[in-house]
Protein backbone atom coordinates (compact mmCIF):
# COMPACT_ATOMS: atom_id res chain seq x y z
CA UNK A 1 0.00 0.00 0.00
CA UNK A 2 1.25 3.70 -0.71
CA UNK A 3 0.55 6.48 1.23
CA UNK A 4 1.60 9.73 0.64
CA UNK A 5 1.60 12.90 2.99
CA UNK A 6 1.43 16.75 2.26
CA UNK A 7 3.20 19.48 4.26
CA UNK A 8 3.87 22.77 3.84
CA UNK A 9 0.64 24.34 2.89
CA UNK A 10 -0.24 27.71 4.34
CA UNK A 11 -1.23 31.46 3.94
CA UNK A 12 0.79 33.72 1.92
CA UNK A 13 0.72 37.28 0.46
CA UNK A 14 1.16 37.45 -3.36
CA UNK A 15 4.99 37.52 -4.13
CA UNK A 16 5.57 35.13 -1.43
CA UNK A 17 7.05 31.72 -1.52
CA UNK A 18 5.84 28.49 0.48
CA UNK A 19 7.65 24.86 -0.12
CA UNK A 20 5.29 21.78 -0.01
CA UNK A 21 6.54 18.74 1.07
CA UNK A 22 5.01 15.15 0.15
CA UNK A 23 6.51 12.32 2.04
CA UNK A 24 6.07 8.57 0.53
CA UNK A 25 5.68 5.08 1.91
CA UNK A 26 6.58 2.47 0.48
CA UNK A 27 9.84 0.94 -0.97
CA UNK A 28 9.08 1.75 -4.76
CA UNK A 29 8.69 5.34 -4.08
CA UNK A 30 12.21 5.59 -6.56
CA UNK A 31 11.15 3.40 -9.19
CA UNK A 32 7.89 5.97 -10.12
CA UNK A 33 7.39 9.44 -11.64
CA UNK A 34 5.91 11.68 -9.21
CA UNK A 35 3.34 14.17 -9.83
CA UNK A 36 1.76 17.45 -7.82
CA UNK A 37 -1.87 18.43 -8.76
CA UNK A 38 -4.16 21.33 -7.58
CA UNK A 39 -7.61 22.13 -7.28
CA UNK A 40 -9.08 25.58 -6.36
CA UNK A 41 -12.53 25.99 -4.91
CA UNK A 42 -15.29 25.52 -7.66
CA UNK A 43 -12.60 24.46 -10.22
CA UNK A 44 -11.76 20.96 -11.51
CA UNK A 45 -8.61 19.44 -10.47
CA UNK A 46 -5.62 20.63 -12.89
CA UNK A 47 -2.07 19.16 -13.12
CA UNK A 48 0.75 21.51 -12.09
CA UNK A 49 4.26 19.47 -12.09
CA UNK A 50 5.38 16.38 -13.28
CA UNK A 51 8.95 14.91 -12.49
CA UNK A 52 10.55 11.30 -13.10
CA UNK A 53 11.96 8.53 -11.17
CA UNK A 54 15.77 10.13 -11.18
CA UNK A 55 14.34 13.62 -10.94
CA UNK A 56 14.91 14.27 -14.73
CA UNK A 57 12.42 15.87 -17.45
CA UNK A 58 10.72 18.22 -15.10
CA UNK A 59 7.32 18.99 -16.65
CA UNK A 60 5.09 22.13 -15.60
CA UNK A 61 2.10 23.67 -16.31
CA UNK A 62 2.00 26.37 -18.48
CA UNK A 63 0.39 28.68 -15.56
CA UNK A 64 3.16 27.69 -13.31
CA UNK A 65 6.25 27.54 -15.29
CA UNK A 66 9.10 29.73 -14.40
CA UNK A 67 7.85 30.07 -10.77
CA UNK A 68 7.26 26.43 -9.89
CA UNK A 69 10.04 23.87 -9.28
CA UNK A 70 9.49 20.51 -8.50
CA UNK A 71 12.51 17.95 -6.88
CA UNK A 72 12.72 14.84 -5.21
CA UNK A 73 15.15 13.03 -2.91
CA UNK A 74 14.86 9.46 -3.39
CA UNK A 75 16.99 8.71 -0.18
CA UNK A 76 14.43 10.55 1.87
CA UNK A 77 10.83 9.49 0.02
CA UNK A 78 9.93 12.63 -0.32
CA UNK A 79 8.84 15.08 -3.13
CA UNK A 80 8.69 18.81 -3.20
CA UNK A 81 7.31 21.89 -5.01
CA UNK A 82 8.93 25.24 -4.38
CA UNK A 83 6.35 28.19 -5.13
CA UNK A 84 7.78 31.36 -5.83
CA UNK A 85 6.26 34.38 -6.90
CA UNK A 86 3.05 33.19 -5.60
CA UNK A 87 -0.46 34.96 -7.25
CA UNK A 88 -3.94 34.92 -5.42
CA UNK A 89 -4.96 32.20 -8.67
CA UNK A 90 -2.63 29.66 -7.11
CA UNK A 91 -4.96 29.21 -4.41
CA UNK A 92 -5.84 25.78 -3.75
CA UNK A 93 -5.63 22.27 -2.38
CA UNK A 94 -2.02 20.96 -3.68
CA UNK A 95 -2.37 16.95 -4.43
CA UNK A 96 0.95 15.01 -4.84
CA UNK A 97 -0.19 11.68 -6.58
CA UNK A 98 2.33 8.98 -8.42
CA UNK A 99 2.63 8.47 -11.58
CA UNK A 100 2.22 5.57 -13.46
CA UNK A 101 5.39 4.38 -13.88
CA UNK A 102 9.42 5.52 -13.69
CA UNK A 103 8.88 8.06 -16.21
CA UNK A 104 5.45 8.48 -17.38
CA UNK A 105 2.80 9.67 -15.95
CA UNK A 106 -0.99 10.90 -16.59
CA UNK A 107 -1.68 14.84 -16.16
CA UNK A 108 -5.24 13.91 -15.52
CA UNK A 109 -5.40 11.39 -12.68
CA UNK A 110 -3.43 8.86 -10.75
CA UNK A 111 -3.53 6.11 -8.88
CA UNK A 112 -2.45 7.03 -5.21
CA UNK A 113 -3.37 10.47 -3.95
CA UNK A 114 -2.23 12.32 -0.50
CA UNK A 115 -4.77 14.06 1.34
CA UNK A 116 -3.73 17.24 -0.16
CA UNK A 117 -2.67 20.80 1.85
CA UNK A 118 -4.01 23.45 1.37
CA UNK A 119 -2.56 27.13 0.31
CA UNK A 120 -3.79 30.11 0.40
CA UNK A 121 -2.80 33.87 -1.36
CA UNK A 122 -4.11 36.85 -0.12
CA UNK A 123 -3.77 39.89 -2.73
Amino acid sequence: QVQLVEFGGGLVQAGGSLRLSCAASGRTFSSYSMVWFRQAPGKEREFVAALSWSGGNPDYAESVKGRFTISRDNAKNKVYLQMNSLKPEDTAVYYCARGTSASDYSRSSADYWGQGTQVTVSS
